[in-house]
């Protein structure tokens, strides 16, 4: 494919997401019909296609529209590339640009330029504070590709001798112990011999981060009650031995779980809801919330412009009811830890306020953010304990 067909196929799963559908089945059902395109195009489109919805205000505005032809226009004017060139009508290549297309455009400001709905660009700001402005521009551009090496088979160092010799060039992140940080050759990750054995799995900084800042004894029973692909309950089983539970609402989330753990060399227990109270106390209840997502947009920017503020109440109040089912199945003397990705105060500090306020025998003893930045994403996590005489 040409950069014109390229552009071409980014305005069709564009049209496609306009008309409501996820973007990720707009990009496999463009693939499934375009056999004629490579692995590169497929990359190079997809690339274009998140880039829009990263973008979106800011491609509108230098784009002079929100339909699909001006939100890339709009891009390749945010990129420094003259739409012209690319806009050609040869080949598979759009049609050229009318009078009116080259006229319209302008600079994006305000909330605009952020590429944040005007509600949300205040949350930011009494969230973060300082940090506002540059986590929006974060979330305007591509997330890293991090890998957590299994320390049960493998050194940090030694698996990156190893990626490297197939083609999978990382760094070391001070963030987390066993964090590489992809630099080149992330299209090779699912086929590596590291990735295919459990030794490497994709996982964000932050998150790795927190799963180690998670103090936990030999032996001890950790359920991971939103376990959802179990990634941090994985994450714990490679740094030390213990018995390992895992729980969803949505028990089809956790349908790759077991594969997973096995690869990794980890035993882990699907426990069904019914279940939980049978097999409580656990020493540690993991409660990864259901949130905004607002760390991680830029993995998945569609979110970003879907949330409402009806949307950011409801989850606050299903976070906070979470909490209070998972407390039950504390053991005394152990601990409940709360996560989000989000950033939002109505989502981290306000659930805690509410559940510390309704709750009197849990205190809180450590709580932290960690920000969106060129290595991870944003992420909560706040541990709390519960006193002995309860």
């Amino acid at each position: 494919m040409t950069p014109g067909a390229r552009i071409s196929a980014a305005i069709t799963v564009i049209d496609a997401v306009r008309g409501g559908a996820p973007a990720e089945r707009a990009l496999t059902n463009w693939a499934r019909g375009a056999r004629y395109a490579g692995s590169k195009d497929r990359a190079a489109v997809r690339d274009h296609v998140f880039a829009v919805l990263r973008r979106w205000r800011s491609c509108a505005a230098r784009g002079g529209g929100d339909g699909a032809r001006a939100l890339l226009i709009g891009l390749l004017r945010e990129l420094g590339i003259d739409p012209d060139t690319l806009f050609t009508g040869e080949g598979h290549a759009p049609m050229v640009l009318s009078d009116a297309e080259r006229a319209a455009g302008r600079a994006p400001d305000d909330a605009e330029a952020r590429d944040l709905p005007d509600w949300l660009w205040p949350r930011f700001e009494a969230a973060l504070d300082n940090g506002a402005a540059q986590a929006a521009e974060m979330l305007r551009h591509r997330a890293p590709v991090t890998l957590r090496v299994n320390a049960r088979r493998m050194s940090r160092s030694a698996a990156q001798a190893a990626l490297a010799r197939e083609g999978i060039v990382t760094r070391p992140l001070d963030e987390a112990n066993m964090a590489l940080h992809v630099l080149e050759g992330e299209r090779k990750i699912s086929m590596s011999s590291l990735y295919r054995t459990g030794t490497v799995e994709l996982q964000d900084a932050s998150s790795q981060a927190a799963m180690e800042a998670l103090d936990l004894r030999p032996g001890a029973r950790v359920l991971d009650y939103c376990a959802g692909g179990g990634g941090k309950t994985l994450a714990l089983a490679a740094r030390l031995d213990g018995e390992w539970f895992a729980h969803d609402a949505s028990a089809r989330r956790m349908s790759d779980l077991p594969a997973r753990a096995a690869r990794a060399g980890a035993e882990v227990r699907l426990c069904e809801t019914q279940d939980l109270q049978g097999l409580a106390p656990f020493d540690a209840v993991l409660c990864d919330v259901p949130c905004s997502g607002s760390g991680t947009w830029r993995r998945g920017p569609q979110a970003k412009w879907n949330l409402t503020p009806d949307d950011l109440a409801d989850l606050g109040r299903m976070q906070h009811d979470i909490l209070v089912r998972a407390a039950d199945l504390v053991a005394p003397g152990g601990r409940l830890v709360y996560c989000t990705c989000s950033i939002f105060i109505e989502e981290n500090e306000r659930v805690i306020d509410r559940f510390l306020c309704e709750s009197g025998d849990w205190f809180c003893a450590t709580s932290r953010r960690w920000p969106i930045s060129e290595t991870g994403d944003g992420f909560f996590s706040t541990h709390f304990f519960r006193e002995f005489n309860s």
